[in-house]
Protein backbone atom coordinates (compact mmCIF):
# COMPACT_ATOMS: atom_id res chain seq x y z
CA UNK A 1 0.00 0.00 0.00
CA UNK A 2 1.36 3.41 -0.93
CA UNK A 3 2.24 5.86 1.80
CA UNK A 4 0.22 9.07 1.42
CA UNK A 5 2.85 11.45 2.74
CA UNK A 6 3.36 13.98 -0.04
CA UNK A 7 1.11 16.75 1.37
CA UNK A 8 2.61 16.46 4.87
CA UNK A 9 6.13 16.35 3.44
CA UNK A 10 5.43 19.48 1.42
CA UNK A 11 4.24 21.33 4.49
CA UNK A 12 7.18 20.17 6.59
CA UNK A 13 9.75 21.00 3.94
CA UNK A 14 8.25 24.43 3.37
CA UNK A 15 8.15 25.07 7.10
CA UNK A 16 11.75 24.05 7.61
CA UNK A 17 12.98 26.22 4.76
CA UNK A 18 11.04 29.13 6.22
CA UNK A 19 12.63 28.46 9.60
CA UNK A 20 16.18 28.46 8.30
CA UNK A 21 15.79 31.01 5.49
CA UNK A 22 17.41 33.77 7.58
CA UNK A 23 20.67 31.87 7.16
CA UNK A 24 21.14 33.73 3.90
CA UNK A 25 22.35 36.64 6.02
CA UNK A 26 22.90 35.31 9.52
CA UNK A 27 23.09 32.14 11.58
CA UNK A 28 19.89 30.89 13.22
CA UNK A 29 19.39 28.65 16.25
CA UNK A 30 17.77 26.03 13.99
CA UNK A 31 20.81 25.92 11.71
CA UNK A 32 23.19 25.79 14.65
CA UNK A 33 21.29 22.89 16.18
CA UNK A 34 21.30 21.07 12.84
CA UNK A 35 25.05 21.61 12.57
CA UNK A 36 25.65 20.12 16.01
CA UNK A 37 23.54 17.11 15.14
CA UNK A 38 25.27 16.61 11.80
CA UNK A 39 28.73 16.95 13.36
CA UNK A 40 27.94 13.93 15.52
CA UNK A 41 27.09 11.80 12.46
CA UNK A 42 29.53 12.99 9.81
CA UNK A 43 33.14 14.18 9.82
CA UNK A 44 34.93 16.75 7.63
CA UNK A 45 37.29 15.48 4.97
CA UNK A 46 40.97 15.43 5.93
CA UNK A 47 43.52 17.11 3.67
CA UNK A 48 45.03 13.74 2.84
CA UNK A 49 44.41 10.08 3.58
CA UNK A 50 47.76 8.68 4.76
CA UNK A 51 48.81 5.07 5.19
CA UNK A 52 51.39 3.85 7.68
CA UNK A 53 52.19 1.04 5.25
CA UNK A 54 52.80 3.41 2.34
CA UNK A 55 54.21 6.75 3.51
CA UNK A 56 53.71 9.51 0.98
CA UNK A 57 56.65 11.42 -0.46
CA UNK A 58 56.76 14.01 -3.21
CA UNK A 59 58.79 11.61 -5.36
CA UNK A 60 56.35 8.75 -4.88
CA UNK A 61 53.38 10.97 -5.69
CA UNK A 62 55.07 12.34 -8.82
CA UNK A 63 55.67 8.79 -10.04
CA UNK A 64 52.17 7.68 -9.09
CA UNK A 65 50.60 10.53 -11.04
CA UNK A 66 52.48 9.47 -14.18
CA UNK A 67 51.54 5.82 -13.76
CA UNK A 68 47.90 6.78 -13.19
CA UNK A 69 47.80 8.45 -16.59
CA UNK A 70 50.03 6.00 -18.50
CA UNK A 71 48.14 3.79 -21.01
CA UNK A 72 51.26 1.66 -21.56
CA UNK A 73 50.19 -0.26 -18.46
CA UNK A 74 47.53 -1.82 -20.67
CA UNK A 75 48.00 -4.49 -23.31
CA UNK A 76 46.61 -2.36 -26.13
CA UNK A 77 48.18 0.81 -24.68
CA UNK A 78 44.83 2.56 -24.87
CA UNK A 79 43.58 2.24 -21.28
CA UNK A 80 44.97 3.93 -18.16
CA UNK A 81 43.59 4.35 -14.65
CA UNK A 82 42.28 7.70 -15.83
CA UNK A 83 40.30 6.09 -18.65
CA UNK A 84 37.67 4.81 -16.22
CA UNK A 85 38.33 7.16 -13.30
CA UNK A 86 38.65 10.51 -15.05
CA UNK A 87 40.05 13.11 -12.71
CA UNK A 88 38.37 15.93 -14.60
CA UNK A 89 34.97 14.20 -14.32
CA UNK A 90 34.61 13.61 -10.58
CA UNK A 91 36.72 10.46 -10.81
CA UNK A 92 34.33 8.46 -13.01
CA UNK A 93 33.56 7.99 -16.70
CA UNK A 94 29.77 8.45 -16.43
CA UNK A 95 29.15 5.12 -18.16
CA UNK A 96 26.99 2.32 -16.81
CA UNK A 97 30.04 0.08 -17.09
CA UNK A 98 33.48 1.11 -18.30
CA UNK A 99 35.08 0.34 -21.65
CA UNK A 100 38.32 -1.60 -21.41
CA UNK A 101 40.59 -3.67 -23.67
CA UNK A 102 39.07 -4.30 -27.10
CA UNK A 103 36.10 -2.14 -26.04
CA UNK A 104 34.94 -4.82 -23.62
CA UNK A 105 32.66 -3.86 -20.76
CA UNK A 106 32.73 -5.24 -17.26
CA UNK A 107 29.71 -6.08 -15.14
CA UNK A 108 29.97 -3.29 -12.57
CA UNK A 109 29.93 0.48 -12.56
CA UNK A 110 33.27 2.21 -11.94
CA UNK A 111 33.05 4.14 -8.65
CA UNK A 112 34.82 7.43 -8.14
CA UNK A 113 38.47 7.42 -7.11
CA UNK A 114 38.02 10.67 -5.19
CA UNK A 115 38.12 10.21 -1.41
CA UNK A 116 38.21 6.43 -1.98
CA UNK A 117 41.18 5.86 0.32
CA UNK A 118 38.87 6.64 3.24
CA UNK A 119 36.61 3.67 2.51
CA UNK A 120 36.47 0.46 4.50
CA UNK A 121 37.73 -1.39 1.41
CA UNK A 122 37.91 -1.04 -2.38
CA UNK A 123 35.70 -2.37 -5.20
CA UNK A 124 31.97 -2.89 -4.80
CA UNK A 125 32.58 -6.26 -3.16
CA UNK A 126 35.45 -5.09 -0.94
CA UNK A 127 37.95 -7.57 -2.33
CA UNK A 128 40.86 -5.12 -1.98
CA UNK A 129 41.76 -3.73 1.43
CA UNK A 130 43.44 -0.54 0.18
CA UNK A 131 43.87 1.70 -2.83
CA UNK A 132 47.34 0.20 -3.25
CA UNK A 133 45.89 -3.29 -3.50
CA UNK A 134 43.11 -2.05 -5.75
CA UNK A 135 45.63 -0.57 -8.19
CA UNK A 136 46.97 -4.03 -8.96
CA UNK A 137 43.65 -5.48 -10.10
CA UNK A 138 42.58 -3.63 -13.27
CA UNK A 139 46.03 -3.91 -14.87
CA UNK A 140 45.75 -7.71 -15.04
CA UNK A 141 41.98 -7.92 -15.57
CA UNK A 142 41.41 -9.30 -19.12
CA UNK A 143 38.37 -7.06 -19.60
CA UNK A 144 40.04 -3.91 -18.34
CA UNK A 145 43.75 -3.31 -19.05
CA UNK A 146 44.48 -6.94 -19.95
CA UNK A 147 48.21 -7.15 -19.20
CA UNK A 148 49.18 -10.84 -19.28
CA UNK A 149 51.13 -10.87 -16.01
CA UNK A 150 52.91 -8.85 -13.35
CA UNK A 151 56.22 -9.73 -15.00
CA UNK A 152 55.03 -8.39 -18.35
CA UNK A 153 53.94 -5.16 -16.71
CA UNK A 154 57.30 -4.73 -14.98
CA UNK A 155 59.07 -5.42 -18.27
CA UNK A 156 57.18 -2.54 -19.87
CA UNK A 157 58.11 -0.20 -17.02
CA UNK A 158 61.77 -1.21 -17.22
CA UNK A 159 61.78 -0.64 -20.99
CA UNK A 160 60.88 3.03 -20.53
CA UNK A 161 64.18 4.75 -19.67
CA UNK A 162 62.62 7.68 -17.87
CA UNK A 163 60.98 5.51 -15.25
CA UNK A 164 64.22 4.12 -13.80
CA UNK A 165 65.29 7.33 -12.01
CA UNK A 166 61.72 8.05 -10.95
CA UNK A 167 61.31 4.65 -9.27
CA UNK A 168 64.76 5.02 -7.69
CA UNK A 169 63.79 8.39 -6.22
CA UNK A 170 60.40 7.15 -5.03
CA UNK A 171 61.83 4.02 -3.39
CA UNK A 172 65.34 4.99 -2.28
CA UNK A 173 67.69 2.33 -1.04
CA UNK A 174 65.96 -0.52 -2.86
CA UNK A 175 68.25 -2.59 -5.05
CA UNK A 176 65.53 -3.18 -7.64
CA UNK A 177 62.84 -0.52 -7.18
CA UNK A 178 60.87 -1.24 -10.37
CA UNK A 179 58.42 -3.86 -9.12
CA UNK A 180 54.72 -4.49 -9.51
CA UNK A 181 54.12 -3.77 -5.82
CA UNK A 182 55.98 -0.47 -6.06
CA UNK A 183 53.94 0.49 -9.10
CA UNK A 184 50.80 0.03 -6.99
CA UNK A 185 52.32 1.85 -4.00
CA UNK A 186 53.12 4.87 -6.15
CA UNK A 187 49.61 4.99 -7.63
CA UNK A 188 48.16 4.58 -4.15
CA UNK A 189 50.27 7.42 -2.76
CA UNK A 190 48.97 9.69 -5.52
CA UNK A 191 45.36 8.66 -4.89
CA UNK A 192 45.65 9.32 -1.16
CA UNK A 193 45.56 13.05 -1.81
CA UNK A 194 42.58 12.95 -4.15
CA UNK A 195 40.29 14.73 -1.71
CA UNK A 196 37.43 17.05 -2.61
CA UNK A 197 36.46 19.33 0.29
CA UNK A 198 33.05 20.91 -0.15
CA UNK A 199 30.57 23.32 1.40
CA UNK A 200 29.40 20.49 3.65
CA UNK A 201 32.86 20.24 5.19
CA UNK A 202 32.83 23.95 6.00
CA UNK A 203 29.42 23.44 7.59
CA UNK A 204 30.66 20.53 9.69
CA UNK A 205 33.61 22.65 10.81
CA UNK A 206 31.21 25.24 12.18
CA UNK A 207 30.27 27.58 9.32
CA UNK A 208 26.48 27.32 9.52
CA UNK A 209 26.13 29.70 6.57
CA UNK A 210 28.05 27.37 4.24
CA UNK A 211 24.83 25.65 3.14
CA UNK A 212 21.83 27.26 1.48
CA UNK A 213 18.43 27.09 3.20
CA UNK A 214 17.40 24.41 0.70
CA UNK A 215 20.50 22.35 1.44
CA UNK A 216 19.92 22.68 5.17
CA UNK A 217 16.34 21.50 4.77
CA UNK A 218 17.62 18.63 2.64
CA UNK A 219 20.15 17.64 5.28
CA UNK A 220 17.37 17.55 7.85
CA UNK A 221 15.30 15.35 5.53
CA UNK A 222 18.29 13.13 4.77
CA UNK A 223 18.82 12.52 8.47
CA UNK A 224 15.19 12.22 9.52
CA UNK A 225 14.09 9.68 6.91
CA UNK A 226 16.97 7.34 7.82
CA UNK A 227 19.57 7.73 5.05
CA UNK A 228 22.23 8.11 7.75
CA UNK A 229 21.80 4.46 8.73
CA UNK A 230 24.29 3.64 5.96
CA UNK A 231 25.48 7.02 4.68
CA UNK A 232 27.41 8.50 7.56
CA UNK A 233 30.98 9.24 8.62
CA UNK A 234 33.59 11.20 6.74
CA UNK A 235 32.64 9.72 3.36
CA UNK A 236 28.87 10.04 3.86
CA UNK A 237 29.05 6.34 3.05
CA UNK A 238 31.86 3.97 2.13
CA UNK A 239 32.22 2.66 5.67
CA UNK A 240 30.25 -0.59 5.63
CA UNK A 241 28.57 -3.27 3.53
CA UNK A 242 24.81 -3.48 3.09
CA UNK A 243 22.37 -5.61 1.16
CA UNK A 244 20.83 -3.91 -1.82
CA UNK A 245 17.13 -4.52 -1.53
CA UNK A 246 17.14 -4.73 2.26
CA UNK A 247 13.38 -4.17 2.53
CA UNK A 248 12.19 -4.59 -1.05
CA UNK A 249 14.02 -6.77 -3.56
CA UNK A 250 16.26 -5.24 -6.22
CA UNK A 251 16.51 -7.33 -9.38
CA UNK A 252 20.15 -8.33 -9.89
CA UNK A 253 22.07 -11.51 -10.60
CA UNK A 254 25.24 -10.09 -9.05
CA UNK A 255 25.67 -11.67 -5.61
CA UNK A 256 28.17 -9.01 -4.56
CA UNK A 257 30.29 -9.66 -1.50
CA UNK A 258 29.25 -13.32 -1.31
CA UNK A 259 31.38 -13.94 -4.40
CA UNK A 260 34.42 -12.96 -2.32
CA UNK A 261 33.53 -14.46 1.05
CA UNK A 262 31.63 -17.54 -0.21
CA UNK A 263 29.13 -16.78 2.53
CA UNK A 264 25.52 -17.10 1.38
CA UNK A 265 24.45 -14.74 4.16
CA UNK A 266 26.26 -11.96 2.29
CA UNK A 267 24.48 -12.45 -1.03
CA UNK A 268 23.62 -9.11 -2.65
CA UNK A 269 25.73 -7.20 -0.12
CA UNK A 270 27.84 -4.39 -1.57
CA UNK A 271 29.99 -1.65 -0.13
CA UNK A 272 27.80 1.33 0.59
CA UNK A 273 28.99 4.01 -1.84
CA UNK A 274 30.17 7.38 -0.63
CA UNK A 275 27.80 10.16 -1.57
CA UNK A 276 30.52 12.75 -1.98
CA UNK A 277 30.26 14.30 -5.47
CA UNK A 278 27.29 11.99 -6.08
CA UNK A 279 25.37 14.45 -8.24
CA UNK A 280 28.26 14.21 -10.74
CA UNK A 281 29.02 10.49 -10.61
CA UNK A 282 26.02 8.86 -12.30
CA UNK A 283 24.85 6.46 -13.48
CA UNK A 284 24.24 4.77 -10.15
CA UNK A 285 24.29 1.49 -8.23
CA UNK A 286 26.70 -1.38 -8.79
CA UNK A 287 25.21 -2.11 -12.19
CA UNK A 288 24.93 1.48 -13.40
CA UNK A 289 21.28 0.97 -14.31
CA UNK A 290 19.92 4.06 -12.56
CA UNK A 291 20.58 7.15 -14.61
CA UNK A 292 19.54 10.08 -12.40
CA UNK A 293 20.33 11.01 -8.83
CA UNK A 294 16.65 11.70 -8.22
CA UNK A 295 15.70 8.15 -9.19
CA UNK A 296 18.55 6.78 -7.10
CA UNK A 297 17.30 8.64 -4.01
CA UNK A 298 13.74 7.52 -4.60
CA UNK A 299 14.76 3.90 -5.10
CA UNK A 300 17.02 3.85 -2.07
CA UNK A 301 14.17 5.08 0.10
CA UNK A 302 11.98 2.24 -1.13
CA UNK A 303 14.54 -0.56 -1.38
CA UNK A 304 16.49 0.13 1.79
CA UNK A 305 14.09 1.95 4.10
CA UNK A 306 10.72 0.75 2.86
CA UNK A 307 9.62 4.36 2.44
CA UNK A 308 7.88 5.92 -0.52
CA UNK A 309 9.60 9.28 -0.54
CA UNK A 310 7.52 12.15 -1.84
CA UNK A 311 8.73 14.25 -4.78
CA UNK A 312 9.35 17.07 -2.29
CA UNK A 313 11.48 14.85 -0.08
CA UNK A 314 13.50 13.61 -3.06
CA UNK A 315 14.06 17.16 -4.29
CA UNK A 316 15.08 18.25 -0.80
CA UNK A 317 17.57 15.42 -0.35
CA UNK A 318 19.08 16.06 -3.78
CA UNK A 319 19.55 19.71 -2.82
CA UNK A 320 21.56 18.60 0.19
CA UNK A 321 23.59 16.17 -1.92
CA UNK A 322 24.71 19.12 -4.00
CA UNK A 323 26.57 20.43 -0.96
CA UNK A 324 28.80 17.34 -1.15
CA UNK A 325 30.30 18.41 -4.48
CA UNK A 326 33.91 19.49 -4.08
CA UNK A 327 36.81 20.32 -6.33
CA UNK A 328 40.26 18.75 -6.16
CA UNK A 329 43.41 20.80 -6.44
CA UNK A 330 43.66 21.53 -10.18
CA UNK A 331 47.45 21.48 -10.27
CA UNK A 332 47.57 18.17 -8.42
CA UNK A 333 45.44 16.33 -10.99
CA UNK A 334 46.93 17.89 -14.13
CA UNK A 335 48.13 15.23 -16.54
CA UNK A 336 51.94 15.17 -16.49
CA UNK A 337 54.30 14.70 -19.40
CA UNK A 338 55.00 10.98 -19.57
CA UNK A 339 58.50 9.60 -20.20
CA UNK A 340 58.91 8.44 -23.80
CA UNK A 341 59.05 4.77 -24.74
CA UNK A 342 62.40 3.14 -25.27
CA UNK A 343 63.69 0.91 -28.05
CA UNK A 344 62.63 -2.17 -26.12
CA UNK A 345 59.19 -0.95 -25.14
CA UNK A 346 56.58 -3.36 -26.55
CA UNK A 347 54.27 -2.11 -29.24
CA UNK A 348 50.52 -1.96 -28.57
CA UNK A 349 48.92 -5.41 -28.71
CA UNK A 350 45.22 -5.11 -29.64
CA UNK A 351 44.67 -8.88 -29.63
Amino acid sequence: MSLRIAPIASILAAGLIATIAPLATAASPAAEELQKKAAGIFKPLPKEMPSADNPETAEKITLGRMLYYDPRLSKGQTVSCNSCHLLDKAGVDNRATSEGHKKQHGARNAPTVYNAALHVAQFWDGRAASVEEQAKGPVLNPVEMAMPSEAATVAVLRSIPGYAPLFAAAFPGEKDPITYDNMARAIGAFERRLVTPSAFDRFLEGDVKALTPEQLAGLDTFMSVGCITCHNGVGVGGGLYQKIGLVHEYATQDVGRAEVTKNDAEKFFFKVPSLRNVVLTGPYFHDGKVTTVEEAVKLMGWLQLGKELSPEQVKSIVAFLGSLTGKPDAAYITKPKLPPSGKETPKPDPS
